[in-house]
């Protein structure tokens, strides 16, 4: 079983930039996929970004291009990179992680983070 935290929430303008990480104990990641989902407010938790153990990476539509997922197996770490912030990017951001391909689904994630909170203001 890995651990994962994560960490670099925060209360940032609208238009401005964070830096989210999963940080894992417990098991290397190089092996697993990650993704990055994040849950708002009375509303499900969506995916947002993944990475794959062969770093293939994968977005949702809402912030392609503007988000950057990627990852360090030597510090066993991937990183959400959140550019432009827009107020409907408040969420509470959740790393997961599963053994095989990146998957979108959450129900194909077994490791999860304890969140860390977004808040964009306008």
């Amino acid at each position: 079983q890995v651990q994962l935290v994560e960490s670099g929430g925060g209360l940032v303008q609208a238009g401005g930039s964070l830096r989210l990480s999963c940080a894992a104990s417990g098991r290397t990641l190089s092996s697993s996929a990650v993704g990055w989902f994040r849950q708002a407010p009375g509303k499900e938790r969506e995916f947002a970004a993944g990475i794959s153990s062969g770093y293939i990476t994968s977005y949702a539509d809402s912030v392609k291009g503007r988000f950057t997922i990627s990852r360090d197996n030597a510090k066993n770490t991937v990183y959400l990179q959140m550019n432009s912030l827009k107020p409907e990017d408040t969420a509470v951001y959740y790393c997961a992680a599963r053994l095989g391909p990146l998957r979108l689904e959450i129900r194909e994630y077994n490791n999860w983070g304890q969140g860390t909170q977004v808040t964009v203001s306008s």
